[in-house]
């Protein structure tokens, strides 16, 4: 009985050992960091001086208008990205169903953006926006649009920025996994393009919008390569995010009980958005049988 007894308990065991090296990093790199921050968000500490434990950070933070703005710049990026480039996916998606030489050409372009570093994609996007000589105003100039200044001016560096994140992640929210049979089933019922969309596709597609969108609002508030190499937060804030204002205080201002605050706020905004789309997804969705 007690030899069973005991080979039950490595049974039981087992699979805990197996997760233990994880469970282990999982704690050391994403626990208690984030436990660290959010204690360092209560702690207000000037430099030379005794710390204070408050909520002084945050007030601190709130009165902040660099703060502000550098949330709202978020806002307008994650729905200047999002959106395009769901929209793109799905329209790519749908055109590249067919599996011939010219939509293998195709996929294979629009992925390709995928393989380039954010970093070096801003650096690329600096001479397509060059005022006067670089690729888009060759291109605009027949129109009457040239030398113009898209990351110098301030209402329109965001909007260049958005454009440099919307050409890097389209390819990898490319929305796909419809079953052709329901799509046949549908036209041979009548049911003319539209409706096929409409109560066929974007139907189907629900699981892949729940996993898609909760990606893209992560990468709204975690991409600001291009930010750093092509704007730096300017001019006049911008192109400023969240988390390079982050950086800023924790880096340049050497504030990190406000750098703490920002991001603890920033994380939970996250987490509460990302919980949203998720719950909205899964009333929509519809799974195979």
């Amino acid at each position: 009985m007690p030899r069973q007894r005991a080979g039950t308990l490595r049974i039981r065991a087992r699979p805990w050992l197996l997760l233990a090296p994880s469970l282990v990093f999982l704690l050391a790199f994403t626990y208690w960091p984030l436990v660290q921050v959010l204690e360092g968000s209560f702690r207000d500490q000037a430099f030379g001086s005794v710390a204070s434990w408050g909520i002084g950070n945050y007030t601190r933070l709130l009165a902040d208008p660099h703060f502000g703005r550098a949330a709202w710049n978020n806002v307008l990026y994650a729905a200047g990205t999002i959106v395009p480039s769901v929209l793109l996916a799905l329209g790519f998606a749908l055109a590249l169903r067919e599996t011939t030489l010219f939509t293998m050409a195709a996929r294979t372009l629009v992925v390709l953006p995928l393989l380039i570093p954010l970093v070096a994609a801003a650096a690329l996007f600096t001479f397509v926006f060059l005022p006067g000589e670089g690729l888009l105003d060759w291109y605009l100039g027949p129109f009457g649009l040239r030398a113009v200044n898209w990351l110098g001016s301030p209402s329109l560096a965001l909007g260049a920025v958005c454009a440099i994140t919307v050409w890097k992640n389209t390819g990898s929210y490319m929305l796909a996994g419809v079953p052709q049979e329901l799509l046949d089933a549908a036209r041979i019922d009548g049911a003319r393009a539209v409706a096929r969309f409409r109560h066929v596709t974007l139907p189907m597609l629900g699981p892949t919008f729940g996993f898609v969108l909760p990606i893209a609002l992560v990468n709204a508030l975690v991409q600001v390569d291009q930010v750093v190499t092509v704007t730096q937060g300017g001019p006049s804030d911008s192109t400023n995010l969240l988390l390079y204002y982050i950086y800023q205080q924790a880096e340049q201002n050497h504030d990190a009980g406000l750098a703490a605050a920002a991001t603890v706020i920033g994380v939970a905004a996250l987490l509460v958005l990302t919980m949203a789309s998720l719950r909205t997804m899964e009333r929509g969705i519809h799974y195979e049988s």
